[in-house]
């Protein structure tokens, strides 16, 4: 093996090892957020509050959409992604009003 494609190797290894770390810091701050969302959900179930809040949904997304940018990450991504986590919080919401 080339010292090239040997450098390439350990830049490859590298890499994959920081997005292997970046996926345990995803499912790990996910899991903290539905622990939060699981906690309002009760709030609002104990409350007979709506589950869904149609209008800090749509400032929640606005706001991601700003990270978005600021971080260099697709926004519209960042929406589909957001839009699917909200999605999974009201169908926990909705379960938890039973």
């Amino acid at each position: 093996m080339s010292d090239d494609t040997t450098r390439a190797a350990d830049l490859l290894r590298e890499h994959r090892e920081s997005i292997d770390r970046l996926d345990a810091i995803l499912v790990y701050t996910l899991a903290e957020r539905f622990k939060q969302t699981q906690a309002v959900g009760r709030l609002k179930a104990q409350h007979a509050l709506p589950p869904s809040d149609p209008a800090r949904e749509a400032r929640q997304i606005e706001r991601l959409e700003w990270l978005a940018k600021e971080a260099d990450l697709d926004p519209e991504f960042a929406k589909k992604f957001l839009s699917f986590i909200i999605s999974e919080v009201i169908r926990h919401h909705e379960r938890l009003q039973g």
